[in-house]
């Protein structure tokens, strides 16, 4: 029997979905192989093709520059004073209890926390002037959406907390730029590891592709490790990508050419699909799993120690590395979460209380040895011309200590929730080296020079990937859709 399928989705009650990632990479025979997989590259293809005719044609400083990024997302809000923003002359409640230090540049510095860091500035730029005005955006799950989708939404509790991820969701940036900047290459175009973002049982919100569908999804990367097992990234599991035994790269590419056989004598068919690249798309079907570039680039264990232990043998440190290594094999997009969830103890960036313990013995040095470590590795190998590695956090801390600003408890050795003024840090694709972008005033409350909100670095992230961030995109009610209401910043590139 012959069965030639209607539109992806069609027959479902929420028709925007198409085929689930996890369809796809069950590929435990040829046949969910050569039909839900090839299907879904052919979905995205047309898609992209139909998006892409909406973009305005677009130009200046850092456009096009960039064919990967990566997202190194802090979730949980940083301190901008106790890590790359230091003031001195301050009160005692203000001034960072860390010293501190020079970096590679002339009259910036940095805390003590981050020694590895300050050596390398000189090849990355620090914005010291991110800002929002919080409408319901004082609480980590709001302010986590708006970073990652560049848009707000009307349903914040009291608690600043959303309801759970839903198919209405504005996309996150990564599902946007691989829907109209496709893969060239046999390999997951969007990775997002080692965990969920996530805020107390709110997990995910932000993090998938909303009405775009679920085709545009991240494949997700979550090993099964408790967030404090710094060991976790060796326990990656990728039987979802492997060939089982009975399934071998000859015996499919085999069943490859059988099927190019029944085709060639099936005329009347060919000339009714020619229009849509069977071919094409089984092709790319088959090399993702054949090639074994995912497996491969899964396998940290392949790195020499000396560059593992670069990074940071932890948690944080071999995502980096691991972002490193998928962008090498043509992923697209990585998305590296913080390994803690946003409201928590421990190594979480959200320090109400325990700040000097916690940054000094966990945080601090996990992220100085990850982010430098992958800036320098981009760098060294030629990768970060055209690789645009971003990090932030959703907001930043408090200037002084001990003081309620969310709503929530403060310890005099904690800060609380702060989106008037932070850090981020953009690197690679033309931006700019050694450049310190606006300025925050004498105790880091506000910018007095400059000031950068988050849906600028968005376009920004999508300018210098080539896609114009006015681009039209349409939701699950069909209704036209900017990528992001804001204009790129051009002067952060050369």
């Amino acid at each position: 029997m012959l069965i030639i399928p209607g539109q992806l989705g069609k027959d479902l009650c929420d028709r925007q979905l198409g085929v689930t990632r996890r369809d796809i990479l069950r590929i435990g025979g040829s046949g969910a192989l050569g039909l839900s997989l090839a299907g879904l590259l052919k979905l995205r293809s047309a898609t992209a093709n139909t998006a892409s005719a909406n973009g305005v044609i677009s130009g200046g400083p850092g456009w096009d520059k960039a064919k990967s990024v990566i997202m190194v997302y802090l979730q949980g809000g940083p301190s901008h004073l106790d890590l790359w923003d230091p003031k001195e002359n301050v009160p005692d409640n203000v001034r960072s209890v860390f010293k501190p230090i020079s970096t590679k540049l002339p009259g910036v510095a940095f805390t003590e926390l981050l020694p590895k860091l300050a050596q390398v500035n000189d090849k990355f730029t620090m914005i010291r002037s991110m800002s929002y005005s919080p409408n319901g955006l004082f609480n980590h799950t709001a302010a986590i959406y708006q970073m990652m989708t560049g848009y707000t939404t009307d349903k914040v509790s009291p608690s600043g907390q959303l309801e759970p991820p839903s198919p209405k969701d504005f996309p996150n940036f990564g599902s946007n730029i691989v829907r109209l900047k496709p893969v060239t290459e046999p390999m997951l175009p969007f990775v997002m590891l080692p965990r969920p973002l996530q805020e107390s049982n709110v997990v995910g919100k932000g993090g998938t592709a909303g009405f775009l569908g679920r085709a545009y999804d991240p494949y997700t990367l979550y090993p099964d490790a408790d967030d404090m097992d710094m060991s976790k990234m060796d326990k990656i599991k990728i039987d979802n990508l492997q060939l089982q035994p009975d399934i071998y790269a000859q015996r499919l590419q085999r069943r490859a050419r059988l099927r190019e056989v029944i085709d060639a004598g099936m005329p009347a068919v060919d000339k009714a699909v020619k229009d849509y690249k069977l071919d094409e798309y089984y092709d790319q079907a088959l090399n993702l799993v054949v090639s074994g570039r995912a497996r491969e680039a899964f396998d940290l264990k392949s790195e020499p120690k000396s560059v593992r232990d670069k990074y940071g043998q932890n948690t944080f440190g071999q995502s980096c590395l691991l972002a490193r290594r998928l962008i090498e094999a043509g992923t697209r997009v990585v998305e590296v979460i913080w390994p803690k969830i946003a409201n928590s103890d421990n190594h979480s960036w959200d320090v109400h209380t325990g700040l000097t313990k916690r940054m000094q013995t966990q945080s601090a040095p996990m992220l100085d040895a990850g982010l430098s470590g992958l800036i320098a590795d981009l760098d060294q190998r030629g990768l970060l011309d055209e690789t645009l590695v971003v990090a932030i956090g959703e907001f930043g801390r408090s200037p002084q200590r001990g003081v309620s600003t969310s709503g929530n408890g403060n310890s005099d050795d904690g800060r609380d929730h702060w989106p008037y003024c932070y850090t981020g840090i953009v690197a690679g694709a033309g931006t700019r080296r050694g450049h310190v972008h606006g300025e925050s005033d004498e105790t880091g409350s506000g910018p007095l020079t400059d000031p950068v909100h988050p849906t600028e670095l968005l376009a920004t992230i999508y300018h210098a990937l080539g896609i114009a961030p006015d681009t039209i995109v349409y939701n699950h009610l069909n209704q036209p859709r900017e990528l992001v209401k804001a204009a790129a910043l051009t002067s952060l590139f050369a």
